[in-house]
């Protein structure tokens, strides 16, 4: 009876590790791996974008509510060379009055959520994200309807934390 319960505890392990191969964290694919197995073993490519020297850029939408984005940078050969969570601060400082959409796409990805502003003629894209700023914060980039290009960009309250208005505390 010993020997099948190891063999079991060992097909289970076994079971595990397939299990964890498929549901990777991009940012724990280490350089070199190929684009293909990239694909294979993250799954959900949220974004896909040339880079200039002929490579890749796919991107990755995870955790509670949207609040990692990763980039993975693919060279021409399809190799990966690297990989960061995007959606930080030092990333949204890079968003700046006149950047078009795809370039803002680009750097941090697809937005969490999108709302229109009629009268200022703007549609504003959020990105929730987690930090020292809280869990109810957004970093939010106004796009103007007659330029098309960011008009604004900054931190904000995410609209999912108000309590209905409720100031009993």
């Amino acid at each position: 009876m010993v020997p099948f319960d190891r063999r079991l505890a060992g097909g289970a392990a076994a079971l595990a590790l397939v299990a964890l191969a498929g549901c990777a964290a991009p940012g724990a694919l280490p350089p070199g791996t190929p684009i293909a197995d990239a694909r294979k073993s993250l799954g959900g490519v949220s974004g896909e974008y040339p880079l200039p020297d002929g490579g890749t850029r796919l991107e990755f939408r995870q955790g509670n509510f949207g609040k990692q984005t990763f980039m993975l940078d693919f060279d021409a050969k399809g190799v990966l060379v690297s990989s960061k969570q995007v959606l930080t601060p030092e990333t949204f400082a890079t968003i700046t009055p006149g950047l078009t959409p795809g370039q803002v796409l680009m750097r941090i990805g697809h937005p969490a959520f999108v709302f229109p502003v009629g009268y200022q003629k703007l549609q504003v894209w959020n990105y929730r994200f987690g930090g020292m700023e809280g869990d109810c914060i957004v970093f939010q980039v106004s796009i103007s309807n007659v330029t098309g290009v960011v008009s604004d960009a900054g931190q904000n309250t995410d609209p999912a934390c108000d309590h209905g208005g409720d100031k009993s505390g």
